[in-house]
């Protein structure tokens, strides 16, 4: 694709990035095959190659429409196109680059704005979010249906082993993960403990800054990511093994510190660091020995759920079948694996009448073999599926954890 970047960009940090990645589309099509939205609203704008173009255009008219700009508001960012792209085009990253520029250039309706500003103000805090969840938690059963289904049960975390074992590792705590599903690192904690690895908690870490970058705040998206660093580092030099992290979006977006703060003079190098340690839990208990867990084979049949962020972005599809496999764990047929759930970050709330089409479509693919569970390896994956799933959805980690 040949470019002509508008002379206003010339001096932007990224524009020789995004220029590149441009460049290395050869607009053959076959992302459209697997793009979610493409798929449901057959609009060439509404998939990876139609925004491709409208980047493009913007980089070299120096304009954006509103209507340009609702197209890549209904990206979900879930990479599929990637994992399909023959030339390697890396949309996820061009994506960010252009919406950070259009976000700066035009000015949203109020309504956007406000839901925006409320979701990076409240979501990244845990010390925020959690109360305000269990106050719904609290009215829950005076909800009406289509809200009560939005509001998670409140859910018992159990024990978490003393730190005794010579091998250690961090793990991740995160903002929304911690109140509404506590069991998932207790329970991984759990499971560690019984193969001889002590999980830590550094406290002052939090949100890994996704929320925040993904809403085209980027600054502030990075200085969550430095208090990260700062919460992690006396961890690190003292020689964790590794930063476990069990939500697979926040996951993909932690192994990308060392890329988001390269130009970083103070944090570069610490931040690449922080990349090179971070796991998702699967990358861990593969390699460990699950015959010390002796586990009894649990009789429910299972589905599993890939979320995009751990099949597309991590590139680690397959792992979690194969982990439960290996636990004697009967898993079902699903189908169409590669689509969103329609959960995305913070997509279910700023696109909902989409993201709910794209659940209905998930659930109806993974129950097509009458599961009694599903699992999935994502917090936000777990939350949307779970509001509308005719059966229990857990991450994968409760059912090694007996």
């Amino acid at each position: 694709m040949r470019t002509q970047i508008n002379v206003k960009y010339l001096d932007h940090p990224d524009i020789q990035e995004a220029d590149s990645i441009l460049r290395s589309c050869v607009h053959c099509g076959f992302c459209t095959a697997t793009c979610p939205t493409y798929q449901e609203l057959g609009d060439e704008r509404d998939g990876p190659r139609g925004r491709i173009y409208l980047i493009k255009q913007l980089l070299e008219t120096g304009d954006i429409t509103e209507k340009s700009q609702t197209h890549l508001d209904r990206c979900l960012t879930c990479r599929s196109c990637e994992t399909t792209c023959p030339s390697g085009v890396k949309y996820g990253r061009l994506a960010e680059i252009g919406r950070g520029i259009m976000e700066e250039q035009l000015e949203r309706p109020f309504k956007q704005k406000l839901a925006r500003w409320l979701i990076r103000k409240v979501l990244p805090y845990s010390s925020r979010f959690g109360p305000l969840l269990r106050l719904g938690q609290i009215g829950r059963p005076l909800l009406p249906a289509a809200l009560k289904a939005k509001v998670p049960e409140k859910q018992s975390a159990g024990s978490w082993p003393a730190p005794h074992h010579a091998r250690r590792m961090l793990v991740l705590g995160g903002c929304a993960q911690p109140s509404a599903t506590p069991n998932t690192n207790a329970a991984a904690a759990r499971v560690l403990d019984k193969l001889g690895i002590s999980l830590l908690v550094a406290p002052k870490a939090g949100c890994c800054g996704a929320v925040s970058y993904h809403l085209s705040a980027h600054e502030e998206g990075l200085d969550f990511m430095r208090r990260n660093i700062d919460a992690w580092w006396p961890h690190i030099e003292a020689g964790v093994e590794a930063i476990v992290i069990s939500a697979s979006g926040c996951g993909s977006m932690v192994k990308e510190y060392g890329e988001k703060l390269s130009q970083d003079s103070e944090y570069a190098a610490k931040a690449q660091r922080v990349s090179e340690l971070a796991k998702d839990l699967g990358e861990v208990l593969i390699k460990e020995d699950l015959g010390q867990l002796q586990l009894q084979a649990k009789g429910l049949k299972t589905a599993v759920h890939c979320p995009c962020s751990l099949q597309h972005a991590q590139q680690l599809g397959g792992q979690v079948e194969q982990i439960l496999q290996q636990a004697g764990i009967e898993l079902t047929h699903t189908k169409d694996g590669h689509l969103c759930c329609g959960s995305a970050g913070t997509y279910s709330i700023l696109q909902p009448e989409l993201s709910q089409t794209l659940l209905t479509n998930k659930l109806e693919a993974l129950t097509i073999d009458n599961p009694e569970q599903i699992v999935t390896a994502n917090v936000g994956c777990q939350l949307h599926l779970g509001s509308k799933s005719p059966v229990p959805v857990k991450h994968w980690i409760e059912l090694l954890d007996s």
